[in-house]
């Protein structure tokens, strides 16, 4: 039996489609969507819930010439199925595979590239006035999760956009969740306005009753009009989004394609800023997602029968982390713990769970938590930031002008350091080792394996200045280590004594390092190797001895060259009196990372063992 999808490949398509048969579609996507994530992993609870949603957007507006801006853009799969890509969803998120993310680079329907959250009102509010400067007539729409108005930057737009009477449509999916539960002001004044929904439904239903009225009806729909917003004041205490300059409509079913669609075209004809606010389901019609959203938010291949992932569950440094603070925390009720939005990923939640007064779950603000953890460290107690590499980006400026300036004693946990992997460019953790390095006071650590971090855990907490631990994504590599030394700061480990060549790593890496000892072992090559441990400050004296004596040294890393391991390293030989010593470095060298498995990658930017140790023998 034909589906309908089969025949839907672009926009148009969907267009010559009655509602009954939308509907259908959407049943039918549906089960593409678990067929490939299933298979691929991904972002599933999300794309569930935004189906109808796409399918509206995409019969109502004019793509590609009208632009709908994904914020984070994980939700965007349906839409890469609608505009062209649905044989090729079957590569997603694999190394050349299509992105899990809306790229530019991979088709015109994706007008821009979004990765992370809170982005897309400001993005879409600057297309808005080029068009509107360049006098062109398009639609320009910001599709953007509840979760994420939590972000500052969200909230900045949105003051921005409300008064800047710019024809702009704002899309709030309201489905009480980001990844975590969404916490904070405005998730609570969002439930006012569910629960609100009669007002809205009576409102329209009296103003069609006495539009009809002869003579009179319209005077009083006037004089209605004009006192409207004294009862939303009674109503719903705080119209936040008409009261900063939108027109706002809704709430309305976003599963419901009639209604979405009727939404769409009513938005097409109101000048000004316009926020739709529509009520989703995150996990819709998959029992397992529905059940539990945040597990599928971001998941490995499954089951469809079960909603089991294909893959068990290991021992990872996030758990490792995590395990450690309550540990310690049960020991010192100083020590509080801080998360944006993901307590879960950062393996904060027996903490929270043992400790939920000393737990703070700030929302998706990272700059916010940044800011919250200097004030408690100005108060004496000691604060850890448990945050993914590739969103502490988003806090620089506190960094140094909330914590380092000031030199606070605190601990900034960056899980999902270096590559992650199937995410790409906007998730890779590869550049806190260099934004870090140029913070002065700042301690910079990566640990070899779990007990490392646990040592240096231990240490961050007990020392007085600001440090960041930084550790990769999974678990321990290859190599079991026999010992793991004390830490002391700014203190390296030298694994293995040899005379030939120095190797100095840091963090996963170190690992890896040893394994190309052995194999340069091999060849009859001695491999000295070096745990640097420390980024900032760095032994100097350590490497300079060995490097002195060896004439040889590689260093290998897992994040952008530029500022790392390797340039610190470099530095500290130029300054030295010693001469004729070659130096290589390994890492990332100037470039964004795609999307992939770890091992691909690293092979692909010539990380893998094997070329480390034919380049170092040519």
């Amino acid at each position: 039996m034909n589906k309908i999808l089969d025949n839907i490949n672009y926009p148009e398509d969907l267009k010559k489609l009655t509602i009954f048969e939308k509907q259908k579609l959407s049943k039918e996507i549906r089960e593409y969507l678990l067929e490939i994530v299933s298979n691929n992993g991904g972002h599933l609870a999300s794309n569930l819930g935004v189906v109808e949603l796409t399918i509206a957007l995409n019969s109502v507006f004019n793509l590609p010439e009208d632009k709908v801006i994904w914020d984070v853009g994980h939700q965007s799969y349906v839409h890469k199925i609608l505009t062209g890509r649905k044989e090729k969803m079957k590569t997603l998120r694999r190394f050349e595979g299509i992105s899990g993310f809306p790229k530019t680079s991979e088709s015109e329907y994706d007008s821009f590239d979004t990765g992370h959250s809170s982005t897309s009102i400001s993005v879409a509010l600057g297309m808005a006035r080029a068009r509107d400067l360049l006098h062109k007539k398009n639609k320009i729409i910001a599709v953007i999760g509840d979760g994420s108005l939590t972000g500052g930057m969200a909230m900045e737009a949105l003051n921005d956009a409300g008064s800047s009477k710019t024809n702009i449509i704002v899309i709030l999916n309201d489905n009480e969740m980001s990844i975590s539960k969404n916490v904070g002001g405005i998730p609570e004044l969002l439930t006012k306005i569910r629960i609100k929904r009669a007002y809205n439904r009576s409102n329209n239903s009296i103003k069609r009753f006495f539009n009809k009225v002869p003579v009179i009806g319209k005077p009083i729909v006037t004089l209605a009009h004009n006192i409207k917003r004294g009862i939303k004041q009674l109503v719903i205490q705080n119209m936040y989004f008409e009261d900063i300059g939108f027109t706002y409509l809704g709430p309305v079913d976003g599963h419901n394609i009639q209604e979405l669609e009727n939404i769409l075209h009513k938005s097409e004809n109101i000048e000004g800023p316009i926020l739709i606010h529509i009520i989703t389901k995150k996990g819709k019609g998959y029992k397992f997602a529905e059940e539990n959203p945040d597990k599928f938010h971001g998941i490995s291949s499954f089951n469809i029968e079960t909603g089991e992932t294909l893959s068990k569950s290991k021992k990872d440094y996030s758990k490792v982390f995590g395990d450690k603070l309550v540990q310690l925390a049960s020991k010192d009720e100083k020590i509080v713990a801080i998360t944006a939005a993901m307590k879960d990923g950062t393996g904060l939640k027996e903490f929270e769970k043992k400790f939920p007064k000393r737990f703070f779950d700030v929302g998706i603000a990272e700059q916010h938590a940044i800011g919250l953890l200097g004030g408690i460290s100005a108060s004496k107690l000691k604060p850890v930031f448990a945050v993914y590499s590739s969103f502490l980006q988003r806090g620089y400026d506190q960094l140094i002008h909330d914590i380092a300036i000031q030199n606070l004693p605190v601990t900034i946990a960056i899980d999902r350091a270096g590559i992650v992997g199937a995410d790409g460019e906007t998730h890779q953790g590869l550049f806190d080792l260099s934004f870090l390095s140029t913070i002065p006071n700042f301690v910079i650590m990566a640990p070899k394996n779990f007990e490392e971090l646990e040592k240096m855990l231990e240490f961050s907490i007990n020392i007085d200045k600001p440090v960041a631990i930084r550790y990769p994504r999974g678990g321990e590599g290859n190599i079991k280590f026999e010992k793991c030394q004390n830490i002391e700061l700014g203190k390296a480990e030298v694994i293995r004594e040899e005379t030939d060549l120095t190797i100095i790593a840091i963090g996963k890496m170190v690992s890896k390092a040893i394994e190309i000892a052995n194999l340069l072992k091999e060849r009859d090559i001695n491999a000295e190797v070096i745990n640097a441990r420390f980024v900032k400050p760095l032994d100097e004296k350590t490497i300079l001895k060995s490097v002195e004596k060896t004439k040889n040294a590689i260093t290998i890393e897992d994040g952008i060259l530029n500022g790392g391991l390797g340039t610190a390293v470099i530095t500290t030989i130029n300054n030295s009196n010693l001469s004729n010593i070659k130096v290589k470095t390994f890492g990332y060298d100037d470039c964004f990372v795609k999307h992939g498995k770890i091992e691909e990658i690293e092979n692909e930017y010539k990380l893998d063992i094997k070329y480390i140790v034919e380049k170092f023998i040519k």
